[in-house]
């Protein structure tokens, strides 16, 4: 990113709080929803430590509006904001401007964003490194970039994997949510203690 002052600004969405952050080029972070304000702006903290609140550029303020019209579920376009992704590796900037391409109820898979680049399918873990470092979630859209088979992968954004299948069923795309952990011992329990119940019936 530029070496030039950032800004930014925190505010409320029907998912939570978000934080965008931009200098005089364009847009440069961009954080999902998060439960309070103060997360969304230490969060933001941790990776611009000297950004400052400010007044949103008119671009700015669009996004915000952007952002707040996606999380009411109106089909919406992010394609056309500018952003300033300064000191990116070329072949990521390459896997981002691909994944822009990716609109509203549409997704891909990270071998298919390798092969539409010219690339092989061992660079389709080159796209998910991409995704997972990606500073402006959403304006590039990596929730709708999945893994091999239509699995929904990674999302290291706030909420993790959940997060991301919410936001494909805000455009209509229903995927199986990946089970909690929590879930998956629990169940475990109760097979190991119908099992104990069935060998002890049998003694």
């Amino acid at each position: 990113m530029g070496q030039t002052a950032h800004h930014y600004l925190i505010f409320e969405t029907a998912g939570g709080f978000c934080v965008i952050a931009w200098n005089n080029v364009g847009i440069t972070r961009f954080q999902l929803p998060t439960k309070t304000a103060e997360a969304a702006e230490r969060t933001l903290l941790r990776r611009l430590p000297g950004a400052e609140r400010g007044a949103p550029t008119p671009e700015v303020a669009e996004a915000v509006a952007a952002v707040k019209r996606y999380f009411e579920g109106e089909e919406t376009d992010f394609s056309g904001f500018k952003l300033d992704l300064g000191g990116q590796d070329p072949f990521f900037e390459q896997i981002y401007a691909a994944a822009r391409r990716v609109g509203w109820g549409r997704t891909t898979t990270y071998g298919t964003l390798a092969k539409e680049l010219g690339a092989g399918p061992e660079a389709a873990r080159d796209v998910g490194q991409a995704m997972a470092k990606n500073p402006v979630a959403l304006i590039i859209p990596c929730h709708r970039v999945l893994a091999a088979g239509g699995k929904v992968g990674g999302f290291s954004a706030p909420g993790g994997s959940a997060a991301k299948v919410r936001m494909l069923a805000l455009e209509g795309i229903h995927l199986e949510p990946p089970a909690p952990a929590q879930q998956f011992f629990w169940v475990l329990s109760l097979a190991i203690r119908w099992r104990r119940a069935q060998r002890d019936g049998m003694r």
